[in-house]
């Protein structure tokens, strides 16, 4: 028992503050108090020093520990009951929420750094030689361990803030203006091909309209088909002065193309002179390409509403975005090759070039696997192939859940931003982010372009087109019968 100086009259006092004044020929009471500082400091740092420590750096570690619990509170109150102020201050506020996620990074990893330091200055305090037998191992070992967890769950966060902001950066980096829905609709082009160096002939894939209700997040998906031909365009379009009649092919030597869909972006951007500069000036600027604004147009004359936006897909970012996801789950019915034949071929053996087969039944594909799924058509049909391009779009969306993104959210921010490029504007992201949770309690509505639905592969008739698009997103109420 240690005595503390004696009072004016010279009288001893027991001292009653063990944990800064302790007994330490008691090898008990050692113990104990090893266990206690290691507990505070884990449980709230900064206490153990206030306690026991350098006063100061207690209060700065306590200081800081509360403003962390204040910050997280308020973050906590934010989800719950505000999340689309949330929403905005994270990843709608374009130059603002770079800031806050950099600040908020900054915070993380300085709190880090001090309750490193908080624990080893509480491992110093508990002064090891005074401890007695096992304790004297454990504590220390204990101590680190609980560092490690909580230092690395924290090293997450920081890196996981990180994503998120390079990922906002990257995809919406440049971006159209922010327009209302039209008709109650967000419609925007999905587009699928593959990108890259020596790709400036690309044709596109994969055509097709998300349409996704403003109020109740219903999600309609459109699909066109790639050679669909003599597409109109829609009213204004530059493109509706150069071909008034559809869009028509072109016989050249150099640069000719097909009066097919995924050929519009031939005729305005890569077989001009000028890019296509001089049909969509302020396209690149708003983080598009004349190409694109092309076939925006295009798809916009076909199924005859308004198509503010694009979403384009690259297929090698696609696979990468399956893998990060943890692969999806489909139920194939029919044998499916993988690769494509070499140029020139006319054979009539697929084994010949096969890389390898998708057999029939369900299975959960991994991202090569789901790519050659969606892009497979040399033993099926195109129609065949938008059918299973629409059954992988809803896949991913149901396997994006909360569960799936928390736990792998490095790797799908990483897939992210290797494959999507966008003219979505940030400022939108919130109502976004709350429209797609809806839609995931909902079943998406596809309609193909295709003979199925009555659309004549060679001759379409636009009208009609119009008419079952719009009765698809606006279908008519049922009028009650009037009571006997």
């Amino acid at each position: 028992m240690t005595l503390a100086p004696p009072r004016a009259s010279g009288r001893p006092l027991i001292e009653t503050r063990p944990l800064r004044h302790p007994d330490v020929s008691d090898p008990g009471t050692m113990a104990k108090r090893g266990w206690w500082l290691v507990a505070m400091n884990l449980l709230l740092p900064g206490s153990a020093q206030v306690l026991a420590g350098n006063r100061r750096l207690g209060r700065f570690g306590l200081g800081a520990t509360l403003i962390a619990w204040f910050l997280a509170i308020v973050a906590l109150g934010l989800a719950l009951f505000a999340r689309p102020v949330l929403l905005w201050i994270t990843i709608g506020g374009g130059f603002f929420s770079a800031a806050v996620l950099t600040i908020v990074q900054v915070l993380i990893v300085g709190y880090v750094v001090l309750w490193i330091v908080l624990t080893f200055d509480a491992l110093r305090l508990v002064r090891l030689v005074k401890v007695p037998g096992l304790s004297r191992m454990a504590i220390p070992v204990v101590a680190l361990v609980l560092l490690g967890l909580v230092g690395g769950g924290a090293a997450y966060a920081a890196t996981a803030v990180g994503s998120v902001r390079n990922t906002l950066g990257s995809i919406f980096g440049q971006s159209g203006p922010s327009v209302e829905p039209s008709d109650g609709y967000y419609n925007i082009l999905l587009l699928g091909a593959d990108s890259g160096d020596g790709r400036d002939s690309m044709r596109f894939d994969s055509i097709s309209v998300v349409s996704v209700n403003a109020e109740t997040g219903a999600v309609t998906i459109t699909g066109i088909p790639r050679e669909l031909p003599n597409a109109p365009f829609s009213e204004g379009s530059p493109m509706q002065e150069l071909y008034p009649n559809g869009f028509e092919g072109h016989s050249s030597s150099t640069c000719g193309w097909n009066g097919w869909m995924n050929h519009v972006r031939n005729a305005a951007e890569v077989c001009r002179e000028d890019g296509g500069a001089g049909l969509y000036p302020d396209a690149v600027a708003h983080g598009s390409d004349p190409g694109i604004e092309a076939t925006k147009d295009a798809a916009e004359g076909v199924l005859g509403i308004e198509i503010p936006y694009y979403v384009f897909v690259d297929m090698h970012g696609f696979a990468e975005l399956v893998d990060a996801l943890g692969g999806v789950e489909i139920d194939v019915t029919e044998r499916l090759p993988k690769g494509g034949p070499p140029e020139g071929w006319t054979g009539t053996d697929v084994n010949e070039w096969a890389i390898g087969w998708i057999e029939p039944g369900t299975q959960r594909m991994n991202g090569d696997t789901a790519q050659w799924y969606a892009r497979s058509r040399y033993t099926t049909s195109d129609w065949d192939r938008m059918k299973r391009q629409r059954e992988l779009q809803e896949a991913i969306l149901a396997q994006f859940t909360p569960q799936t993104v928390l736990t792998r959210f490095n790797e799908v921010a990483a897939a992210g931003t290797a494959l999507i490029s966008t003219d979505l504007p940030s400022d939108k992201l919130p109502e976004f982010f709350d429209l797609m949770l809806k839609a995931k309690e909902q079943q998406v509505t596809s309609i193909e372009l295709t003979p199925d639905f009555g659309v004549d592969e060679h001759e379409p008739d636009y009208r009609s087109i119009h008419d079952l698009i719009a009765t698809s997103l606006h279908p008519p109420t049922q009028t009650p019968s009037p009571a006997p």
